[in-house]
């Protein structure tokens, strides 16, 4: 396997030096702004060299961001080349465009490492549909988010200096809203239940709730509780309804979800015959994220495509009812659904996850929490 790397900063660099030991796939031309010296590799600042290089054969997306990698890919595709990318705002956004493209192309298209770094779920998740049917996905998708609501639980300190000490150690990025709003983790929830389910859900449909607004005072009464926050994604089918989610949810104290620490995953499926299994590890880093992509590039080599072709596309039914922890300016609706008090917040009855996210987003200060 001839290879045209696109990007060489973290996850790059990581693909690079795995590959560097290998005799059946070699990283043949790198696409880099910056001037690196590689002994057996071509660097160069025009993707045309890998596209128009008849040799190689695969491209692998490590750049990051939705522009110019979109094109980029889509361009490989056009040229008959196969693509691995960890990107997953790239294949959530896109998945309805680069995946017919793949099949009509005929070539790879592979995406492990987008979801969970080095964990590999969705490879996991290919494994599980071959003998069961998926009925649930979803978990702590986010080492960030984790990481500060771990360091707001454990050592009693108020969101922003978690977050700080997040960006300290490389966690958090220095605007750190793609994570803290929740985006990450929707983007990996979609593709995981595109994967898991066999479909293309309608991802305007997907819903989303994040952590910037959570204080040490929310905190404070979910450990007066025996509870702790997590921020959880949600996938699901059942007779042919689907439904797919992403907001901070509480757990109780010794259940697996409370239990995982710093900027760790724990990603699970809900299977008719498997019942419930958990993944547990690192979501990123170089050499985590950077051995699925190569994962991936064997997976091709052994004559894989995508995980289980393109599925229809189908509507999103978050009609679930759940009870959520509320801190927020009260109103008419929301005193209507309370059924408790908690220090200064409120717990409501049994309400729809998707008029509790309507809610929310017109009161854009407040936070809520679904009781697991």
């Amino acid at each position: 396997m001839k290879i045209g790397l696109l990007g060489f900063g973290v996850v790059g660099r990581g693909v690079y030096e795995i590959t560097e030991k290998r005799d059946d796939m070699q990283v043949a031309k790198v696409v880099c702004l910056e001037d690196v010296f590689l002994p057996d590799a071509e660097v160069t600042r025009d993707v045309k060299k890998v596209l128009e290089d008849d040799t190689i054969d695969t491209v692998v997306e490590a750049m990051g961001g939705l522009h110019p990698a979109y094109e980029f890919v889509r361009a490989a595709l056009e040229a008959g080349k196969n693509v691995v990318t960890s990107n997953k705002a790239l294949v959530a956004t896109f998945y309805d465009e680069l995946l017919p493209l793949a099949e009509r192309m005929g070539v790879g298209f592979r995406c492990t490492a987008a979801v969970g770094g080095g964990i590999g779920w969705l490879s996991e998740v290919e494994r599980s549909r071959r003998i069961q049917t998926i009925h649930q996905v979803g978990g702590i998708m986010n080492g960030t988010c984790n990481y500060i609501l771990d360091s707001m639980t454990r050592l009693g300190v108020d969101y922003a200096d978690a977050l700080r000490q997040a960006q300290k150690l490389g966690y958090a990025e220095a605007n750190p809203a793609t994570d803290v709003e929740g985006t990450d983790t929707w983007h990996k929830i979609i593709l995981s239940a595109n994967i898991a389910f066999g479909v293309s859900l309608n991802r305007d449909q997907v819903l989303k709730a994040g952590i910037q607004n959570i204080t040490a005072a929310d905190v404070a009464n979910f450990t007066a509780r025996g509870l702790v926050c997590k921020l959880v994604s949600t996938g699901k089918q059942s007779d042919g309804r689907y439904a797919a989610y992403v907001q901070p949810t509480l757990f109780p104290v010794g259940t697996p979800e409370s239990a995982v620490p710093l900027n760790y995953n724990l990603i699970t499926l809900i299977g008719d015959v498997s019942d419930r299994m958990s993944f547990f590890g690192q979501g990123a880093g170089r050499y985590p994220t950077a051995y699925n992509v190569v994962q991936d590039c064997v997976d091709i080599l052994s004559g894989k495509g995508f995980y289980c072709g393109y599925g229809r596309k189908v509507e999103v039914d978050n009609s679930d009812k759940l009870c959520y922890y509320v801190r927020g300016e009260q109103d008419a609706w929301l005193a209507e659904h309370t059924a408790g008090q908690w220090d200064g917040a409120v717990v409501t009855k049994p309400v729809s996850v998707s008029r509790m996210h309507a809610w929310l987003a017109d009161h854009p200060g407040a936070f809520i929490a679904a009781l697991a």
